[in-house]
């Protein structure tokens, strides 16, 4: 069963909750394209949050939620009003939501956290989690260590619960793979940087559709804080300083407020383009419903030809 059927969307398709990025206006595209949309809380306050959920409802009669990092100062007010907001699914990354998911469950939200590894996946089935996302390194923004190839399988081996595939997936013939890894659906986010009704400034989604395979890069390797974006010159930069010895401290200085530079003023020199390394295949700016639909009319053809390919 694909989450699509456990989840009530058309497509087993789960929008990335991107910071400053995931607004009302790309989740509801998403949503009324099929997929499942996320207002994420990322770059938000409360109150913002609220407004974000109150839009969504208004711009689409289909199932959406929201994505909350566990790590916001605003976490405690943020898992209160989703709730009271009335959201019925929740993804969470940047942490454990363990303490907040009695109370979701009692609400009747469907609880879906980002997880690194398996023991983790196992950690949150036994809490109650009604499904996994793992996204490996080749996801755009915060990464860890293990590829979607090496990560999958091992995570749907360790639990009995859905797993959603997520980092490296813009085509058809990645969301057949996902599946035959064993995931029950995928989450993507860099191919929907280039919809029309992405909120990013239009030098962002240039920087996506000119990308080529090697476009990205990965800063805070050295530091522990790993995310992937687009070379550019705050990047490269970035690397030299953390070679150089550079503290934690003064590189996120260097960094402050990067990412709203690019998604909001369009600053492709200094500002963080986060973006998986299927940028590069991201050519074109279309919309939502469009991306979505290609996508799985893409991993049809790719499931024919396999088939006739090993039959």
């Amino acid at each position: 069963m694909t989450i699509a059927t456990q989840f009530g969307m058309r497509y087993p398709l789960i929008q990335g909750g991107m910071a400053n990025i995931a607004t009302a206006q790309l989740a509801a595209a998403v949503s009324n394209a099929g997929g499942l949309g996320l207002v994420g809380a990322g770059g938000m306050t409360t109150d913002m949050l609220r407004d974000n959920i109150r839009k969504c409802r208004e711009m689409t009669p289909n199932v959406f939620g929201v994505n909350l990092m566990l790590m916001h100062p605003m976490i405690d007010e943020m898992a209160k009003a989703v709730v009271e907001e009335g959201v019925k699914f929740v993804t969470t990354g940047a942490g454990n939501p363990a303490k907040y998911m009695e109370a979701w469950k009692a609400a009747g939200i469907t609880i879906v956290p980002v997880v690194p590894s398996a023991a983790l996946a196992k950690r949150m089935e036994r809490f109650g989690a009604d499904a996994v996302i793992v996204e490996g390194c080749e996801a755009g923004g915060h990464i860890g260590e293990l590829t979607t190839m090496a990560l999958v399988p091992q995570v749907v081996d360790a639990v009995g619960i859905p797993v959603v595939a997520a980092g490296g997936i813009a085509s058809g013939r990645q969301v057949l793979a996902a599946f035959a890894l064993g995931a029950s659906g995928v989450q993507v986010g860099t191919c929907l940087l280039v919809a029309e009704e992405c909120p990013v400034h239009e030098n962002y989604k240039r920087a996506v559709v000119g990308a080529t395979d090697t476009a990205t890069t990965v800063t805070g390797r050295i530091n522990g804080v790993p995310v992937r974006i687009i070379k550019n010159k705050m990047a490269m930069n970035y690397i030299k300083r953390e070679k150089e010895g550079a503290t934690k401290e003064e590189l996120e200085h260097f960094t402050l407020g990067s990412l709203r530079r690019a998604v909001f003023e369009g600053d492709v020199d200094s500002g963080s383009l986060m973006a998986g390394q299927v940028a590069g295949m991201c050519k074109q700016i279309r919309p939502c419903a469009e991306i979505i639909r290609s996508l799985f009319a893409e991993y049809e053809q790719a499931y024919d030809r396999l088939q006739r390919a090993v039959c």
